[in-house]
């Protein structure tokens, strides 16, 4: 049985390139180290009352790293599930910790709430007055996939005669991208305009067995009420719940939330 322990300081990159040798020479583990002992329930600088996680699924992972979670790179979780290499974030500072570990598949039948993430880096694209034919939505969402433009969190609502807005969030990065390539193409889309919110925040519920213990959104959505924040989109999955909020109210949301399930 073979281990690899590779020290990584930075995060994207060198933690993917660890798990990505530790996938090519077949080891049994790959150990990162980091400034954290472990991957928490919330971000510590917006959450006090966190608690360190043991034991995660890759998938579980992947989510917290998709919707904020700044611990591990996607990509580094992407690459450990194919390859089936567990992930051990530890500490630098703190040898003694055992750090948390990811691995394996989630549990979806029992009810496990692993995090809540809070990502301020997104922005809302409303594409306004488009019209409700077949296949307008796979033009408008190729269209964005030529263009190298990731999407997330995609509503369609279908108004008065036919006509359609479709809201959906990228990157802040690709704000202006996104914006540019659209409206260049109002006439391909049948669109009226584009709108943009750049005042948002996406807050995100991660943990196996929602899909079989109703009551999670039901919980979300309480912990925003009892705070007065209004919730602007809405996206499940059957491991994430993800709300949209205003980025002024991300902080208390987020705190909110967390107090819910922890």
């Amino acid at each position: 049985m073979k281990t690899i322990i590779l020290l990584h300081f930075g995060r994207g990159g060198s933690d993917t390139t660890a798990v990505a040798i530790a996938a090519s020479i077949k080891a049994d583990r790959c150990d990162i180290y980091t400034d954290v002992d472990g991957v928490y329930s919330s971000d510590p600088r917006v959450v006090e009352d966190v608690k360190k996680i043991d034991e995660i699924s890759y998938d579980e992972m992947l989510e917290l790293s998709s919707m904020g979670a700044k611990v591990l790179h996607n990509r580094c979780v992407e690459i450990g599930k194919k390859y089936n290499v567990p992930i051990t974030v530890k500490s630098t500072f703190k040898q003694k910790s055992n750090g948390t570990l990811v691995k394996g598949s989630a549990d979806m039948e029992n009810l496990c709430i692993r995090g809540v993430t809070k990502d301020d880096n997104i922005v809302r694209i409303i594409i306004v007055g488009s019209d409700n034919k077949i296949g307008r939505m796979y033009q408008v969402f190729d269209l964005l996939a030529k263009n190298n433009i990731s999407v997330d969190t995609i509503v369609k609502s279908v108004g008065e005669n036919t006509m359609k807005d479709i809201s959906f969030t990228v990157n802040s990065l690709d704000m202006k991208k996104t914006i540019d390539v659209l409206n260049d193409n109002l006439e391909l889309i049948k669109a009226k305009e584009i709108k943009v919110c750049d005042n948002l925040s996406k807050i995100s519920v991660v943990g196996s067995g929602m899909i079989n213990n109703p009551g999670v959104a039901a919980k979300v959505f309480e912990a925003l009420y009892e705070n007065n924040i209004n919730m602007h989109m809405i996206s499940t999955s059957e491991i994430k719940i993800t709300v949209l909020v205003d980025k002024k109210n991300a902080d208390t949301a987020t705190k909110a939330i967390h107090k819910k399930f922890f």
